[in-house]
């Protein structure tokens, strides 16, 4: 089994973050996936939550992802979303406007993301 897998983050618009990781935490439709090196073939719709990459000098990379898909095989894990900002790329008061206004219209898809963008935030 191998130490470290490799991971492409991917939105519809750029590439967001690639390299070598121990583990990728991610939420899927059927629940919260932990990927590891070795971990079983897979492929998942990703939900709106955040992704927490741990890197595999020790780092961590959080990532704020909104729908898509990941898929897992020969120790290659592909995330690839709709919309994805890394955590270091999110202004956390902006988003936390947002969510206000969010609530304030009842948008709820607008919501969401606010609020996954400030839990990405918290996290890293």
């Amino acid at each position: 089994m191998a130490a470290e897998l490799h991971v492409e983050l991917v939105a519809a618009d750029r590439s967001v973050w690639s390299g070598e990781a121990t583990l990728v935490v991610a939420r899927t439709t059927s629940g919260d996936i932990g990927v590891m090196p070795g971990h079983q073939p897979l492929l998942g719709v990703l939900e709106s939550g955040p992704v927490t990459i741990r890197t595999s000098d020790g780092g961590t990379v959080v990532a704020a992802v909104h729908g898509g898909f990941l898929s897992f095989a020969d120790n290659k894990l592909s995330l690839l979303a709709e919309i994805a900002e890394l955590a270091d790329e999110i202004d956390a008061q902006r988003a936390e406007r947002a969510l206000e206004r969010a609530k304030s219209g009842e948008d709820d898809a607008a919501e969401r993301r606010a609020d996954v963008r400030l839990r990405a935030v918290a996290v890293r």
